[in-house]
């Protein structure tokens, strides 16, 4: 910290190097001699306005008055000297001192120190008596994340959780009181409900400051981020996170319990949604807004179009899978390391473990999948991701092309457990699919049953990316209420299936009065979780082994024959001499080996039949 000191005679130096400190200082102690008029007259005919030339306006080095040789007279040189504070806001303060005897000394560089710790200039106007807008807007953001319930005043609990965090410790009860009155005694609006309003918060640090006690209302700024120019820190905003490679981000339960107290505190009409005005209200303490139209088609909304509690819960995974430094940025606004005591906001991220690790243990604590989605251009693929959202051909055509959205999240359950899947829609650009575009933990290739063209793009993107590597995949037979044509490919959709050993095609529309059903999207989400295994056939087209197997188990003629198998052997009622008698066991291995060969010779004469 440099404390240049600037006397009124001539300096052992030359200009340049006079220049060279100026700019360089974090503080300068401008000195005069308190018996001598021209040196003091000199302080504003040629110090300061040799200092103002050599800075910046919006970023004026703040500057000390010092009043030297104290010692030799017996009247104080302020009534000349105030006049000169009140035309300069740079100058901070006067102390008058003598070098001969060290007086005051200390407290002129003790008030140095806090010219450059707990600066005026950034925080106060002293020509219209009040906090300067940068101050104010802090303030008010400061005053948002602390009111707890969103009521518009800080109450007793919340007074005394503010001071915990900046000045680690409560106010008493009657010191609460005596603060509020003081207030109470100033204005008329700055105490509601016997709790302190947002005018009454800016009176406090417009008398703090005035008071000369600017270190209360730096203490506060700095403890919400803030640095000598009013803006939040990159330290505050963008923690450090190391995330290995093949490793993906995801939020962690501390963080979707504070995300949900504040969608709770802004939901004010507890409709489980928030309004256009509730989410403007939320994103107030940002300084930009930082969800535009598209976050609508990208997430669950109500029938209104505002987002709801799901939705909003997966725009935020969505942003912490995506973008997990915007999403950092994005929780130091909301101020969770403040909320929730920690030391910053990437104690809210959990970084998973590598996926290659999952697939040796065949298992994984993930939550969060992601399904890329490929097909050539009008297979259905806008219409798949929006019918993952609940939407039906009805509700698509009113998407604005400007607030089309290429992504969306929402829920699913496997096995009881609730993952999040995340699509992708891969634009159709076959020759240039980027690492990114391949990059995820199963692929959805989508065609047209009613395109004879279509599918063609889904077989050749199979056979150039996914045939050779680990990623699940499974076909789409969009628009499956439309009429299905062949297409021209060398083999139909279910052949190339069959030949390398994928899913049948899945029929799916998305055209009917009713939210389209979420079972495939189920399925592509239990594909995701667990790559490695090798699911039988999810389909009921009646046509593949597995469906074939499954309708011979339940036909009447084996159910029949089943129920009366059951009935002679495994309902009877067995003696200990039954057990024993070896024509019992006999009868038994006859019957089910005649079990065996019945289902195995109907399925092969209905096999033989297709």
């Amino acid at each position: 910290m440099l404390f240049p000191v600037l006397c009124s005679i001539e300096a052992e130096q030359s200009d340049e190097q006079l220049y060279q400190e100026i700019s360089k200082a974090n503080v300068i102690c401008i000195v005069y001699s308190v018996n001598n008029k021209k040196s003091i007259e000199k302080v504003t005919s040629h110090w300061i306005p040799l200092i103002n030339d050599r800075t910046d306006k919006d970023s004026r080095v703040p500057l000390i008055l010092v009043g030297n040789k104290s010692d030799l007279v017996e009247h104080s040189s302020m009534e000349t000297i105030l006049p000169i504070m009140n035309q300069y806001s740079e100058i901070e303060t006067c102390v008058e001192c003598s070098a001969k005897n060290l007086k005051n000394i200390s407290e002129l560089f003790y008030y140095a120190q806090k010219a450059v710790l707990h600066p005026t200039g950034p925080l106060y106007c002293p020509e219209e008596k009040e906090m300067k807008p940068s101050c104010i807007k802090a303030l008010t953001r400061i005053f948002k994340i602390s009111d707890l319930d969103n009521d518009g005043v800080l109450n007793d609990n919340e007074l005394n959780f503010f001071q915990r965090t900046c000045f680690n410790m409560p106010l008493a009860p009657q010191a609460l009181e005596d603060v509020k009155n003081v207030v109470r005694r100033n204005m008329t609006d700055g105490v509601k409900d016997n709790g302190l309003t947002l005018k009454g918060f800016l009176f406090l640090h417009t008398l703090f400051i005035q008071r000369g006690r600017h270190e209360t209302t730096w203490t506060v700024l700095r403890r919400f981020g803030y640095d000598d120019d009013l803006e939040l820190t990159q330290e505050y905003l963008f923690p450090l996170l190391k995330i290995p490679p093949d490793c993906t981000t995801e939020l962690n339960h501390n963080a979707y319990l504070f995300l949900q107290s504040v969608f709770d505190k802004h939901d004010k009409d507890r409709d489980c949604a928030l309004s256009p005005d509730e989410l403007k209200d939320l994103f107030k303490v940002f300084p930009y807004m930082p969800w535009g139209p598209d976050v609508n088609n990208t997430v669950c909304t109500n029938e209104q179009g505002w987002i709801t509690y799901q939705g909003y819960l997966s725009q935020w995974t969505l942003t912490t899978y995506l973008d997990v430094q915007r999403c950092l940025e994005y929780l130091g606004y909301l101020g969770y390391s403040i909320i929730h005591e920690q030391e910053s906001q990437a104690a809210a991220i959990t970084v998973t473990r590598n996926k290659r690790i999952d697939l040796q243990k065949k298992q994984t604590q993930r939550s969060v999948f992601r399904c890329n989605v490929l097909g050539a251009q009008g297979s259905g693929k806008s219409g798949f991701l929006q019918a993952f959202l609940g939407r039906n051909v009805t509700r698509q055509k009113k998407i604005r092309d400007d607030h089309k959205s290429y992504y969306a999240i929402s829920t699913t359950y496997v096995y009881g457990q609730e993952k999040y899947l995340l699509l992708h829609e891969v634009l159709p650009v076959f020759e240039v699919l980027s690492e990114a575009d391949l990059a995820c933990d199963v692929v959805c290739l989508v065609y047209d049953i009613s395109n004879p063209r279509s599918f063609e793009y889904c077989a050749k993107a199979y056979k150039k990316y996914f045939m050779d590597s680990k990623t699940p995949c499974m076909m789409i037979a969009a628009k499956s209420d439309l009429h299905e044509v062949r297409q021209h490919y060398s083999l139909s959709p279910l052949d190339f299936c069959r030949r390398h050993k994928l899913h049948p095609p899945q029929q799916f529309s998305c055209n009917s009065a009713d939210a389209p059903s979420k079972d495939i999207y189920t399925k592509l989400t239990t594909m995701a979780m667990y790559p490695h295994v090798k699911f039988r056939c999810m389909c009921s087209c009646n046509r593949c082994t597995f469906c074939i197997c499954q309708n011979l188990l339940n036909c009447e003629l084996l159910r029949t024959v089943r129920a009366k198998f059951c009935s002679a052997v495994l309902n009877r009622h067995m003696t200990q001499t039954d057990l024993k008698n070896s024509t019992f066991w006999l009868r038994a291995s006859v019957g089910a080996t005649v079990f065996a060969v019945l289902g195995f010779a109907m399925y092969k004469a209905l096999l033989k039949q297709r």
